[in-house]
């Protein structure tokens, strides 16, 4: 059964933004998975990794594994088991349910078992490529694939480890794993807001701050070139690609501010998707079918959050006004399973981020501390990126929706505007 495949080299190694990938054809067993209570976070013990950088490979596929919040990573006070043979009922009294084993192999790959401690049984086998440079980020990208694949095998949910995660500082687009690992710009952009992935992540639309204004941008990762989009007057701004990566919407205009369509492959002319009358429309977002958009508007005096077909018709006002002094409620992020919308509302500390359920429109607001804002949803609709002025100054933070956790995922200078990559490694 093959997993994965690389993107080439040259990319990996000068930014390494690979899509997707496909593991060596492998010896493996029909998934099973593990048995335990629902509701529950299965102990996992990673084995320590022996060879070359074991110590970097086991604490990755820790770290990964911790950081998805489906399980518990173990770590024994007492150090680790014997290793010479495998003792599953010390593995059970320490609380594992499942016990990875890792190896680095001659040929480059990493080998991975994934044993059933309370059947004392092995359930699953496979190899990861790793590519590039030892520790680079093709590398590490391979060491994150086994992860997720890993995760999937316990839990049934697909790990986001091989992700990645865009945000502007300093004007400047940057890239960052999902980890926190490889922080760095761009190569080859100038200034540049508001990043946004295609579906395939081998492109990124963009807002270049150029001298005459701004205009929307896409950029080749692979191939390393841009393509413009025809200006809508002075402002262009806020762009997204549809899921099924045919269409990219934006927001342009002078006076007023509109919501403008463009064909992904073909050079048309940008069509005019609202009518804003003089009112500024902005920040899209797509429905996982590509039929609709979320987007902001200020039609009613202030920013709400509505919804309108791609051809503009049938347009919703999603978000309503009930006890605010001040309403503020806007760039909306529509998640891929259709189910919610998250978005940024104003209170009286700043902004929060808050959901909306598409089925019965209940709002839940999911942060509180500092002021939060400009949510993207990652691929498992679990976890999104936003940013967050908690620890003194803006910062992207990663929150998992279902237990509340955070964890800050840059740190050195203002960070802001993040979108999550769709899922850079896909099952084969």
């Amino acid at each position: 059964m093959t997993l994965r495949r690389l993107l080439p080299a040259a990319l990996l190694a000068a930014f390494a933004l690979p899509a997707m990938l496909r593991a060596q054809d492998t010896t493996r067993s029909v998934r099973i998975g593990l048995t335990y209570a629902t509701g529950t976070r299965p102990g996992v013990f990673v084995s320590p990794v022996p060879g070359v950088h074991a110590d970097s490979i086991r604490a990755m596929l820790s770290r990964d594994l911790e950081y998805g919040d489906r399980v518990s990573v173990i770590a024994p006070d007492g150090g680790d088991p014997p290793s010479v043979t495998i003792n599953y009922g010390l593995y059970g009294q320490i609380g594992a349910a499942a016990l990875v084993q890792a190896t680095l192999t001659s040929s480059g790959t990493l080998h991975v078992v994934l044993h059933d401690v309370s059947a004392a049984r092995v359930i699953n086998v496979a190899d990861f490529p790793l590519t590039g440079t030892a520790l680079g980020p093709a590398w590490r990208l391979g060491v994150h694939a086994a992860s997720d694949e890993v995760e999937y095998w316990i839990t049934g949910q697909r790990g986001l480890s091989a992700t990645r995660i865009l945000f502007i500082r300093d004007q400047k687009m940057w890239s960052v794993d999902y980890d926190g690992a490889n922080a760095g710009p761009v190569p080859g952009l100038g200034g540049a807001l508001s990043p946004a992935w295609h579906p395939s992540g081998r492109y990124v639309a963009y807002c270049e701050l150029t001298s005459g204004g701004t205009l929307v941008v896409i950029r080749d990762l692979v191939a390393g070139t841009t393509r413009r989009i025809a200006r809508v007057g002075g402002t262009n701004i806020s762009p997204v690609f549809s899921p099924d990566g045919k269409t990219l919407v934006f927001a342009g205009g002078e006076d007023g501010i509109e919501l403008f369509s463009v064909s992904f492959a073909r050079n048309d002319p940008p069509v005019r998707v609202t009518v804003g009358r003089g009112s500024q429309n902005m920040s899209p977002s797509f429905s996982p079918d590509s039929r609709r958009v979320a987007f902001t508007s200020n039609r009613l005096g202030h920013a709400e959050v509505y919804i309108t077909d791609v051809d503009g018709t049938n347009v919703d006002l999603l978000t309503t006004t009930v006890t605010e002094r001040n309403p503020y409620r806007s760039n909306p992020d529509w998640s891929h399973d259709g189910r919610r919308i998250a978005y940024q509302a104003q209170t009286d500390g700043g902004f929060q981020v808050m959901t909306i359920s598409l089925r019965d429109r209940l709002t839940n607001q999911l942060t509180s501390d500092g002021s939060n804002e400009d949510p993207s949803w990652g691929p498992d609709d679990r976890h999104m990126v936003f940013t967050s002025n908690r620890s003194g100054e803006n910062q992207i933070w990663v929150l998992d929706t279902e237990t509340f956790r955070s964890r800050q995922l840059t740190r050195v200078g203002s960070a802001r505007m993040s979108s999550w990559s769709p899922r850079l490694v896909s099952p084969k």
